[in-house]
């Protein structure tokens, strides 16, 4: 069973990934929040999760800094970046940093399905 860090200001953000992996396959999943990065970073060391799912935009630590503190700690940490449209610098740098994929919003949840089945088998 899948433990899955899934990590956005918006709460209803949160919800709309859960949901969609929940119908798609990992109903059985358990599922952390995180509301920025530096929640990210406390709950990643305090969970341990398979699979991180992060904006990039948020307060207090954008995701990008989230991702680099994350895999300092783990650098087989999994992690795919969410990003609105027109981020695209963003993404090349968070691929740099070690993110495994990224998915652009508003998302289709077969792809954001197909992402987490293609990192977590």
């Amino acid at each position: 069973m899948a433990k899955i860090l899934l990590v956005d200001d918006a709460a209803f953000m949160r919800m709309m990934v859960k949901n969609s992996l929940t119908k798609g396959g990992y109903a059985d999943a358990t599922f952390v929040e995180a509301q920025d990065g530096v929640d990210a970073c406390q709950k990643y060391n305090d969970e341990k999760p398979d699979l991180v799912i992060m904006d990039i935009t948020m307060p207090n630590m954008d995701g990008l800094q989230a991702l680099k503190k994350i895999r300092e700690g783990d650098p087989n940490a999994k992690v795919v970046m969410c990003t609105a449209m027109g981020q695209e610098s963003m993404v090349v740098e968070a691929i740099k940093n070690g993110a495994r994929d990224f998915v652009v919003k508003p998302f289709n949840a077969e792809r954001i399905c197909a992402t987490v089945k293609d990192i977590l088998g």
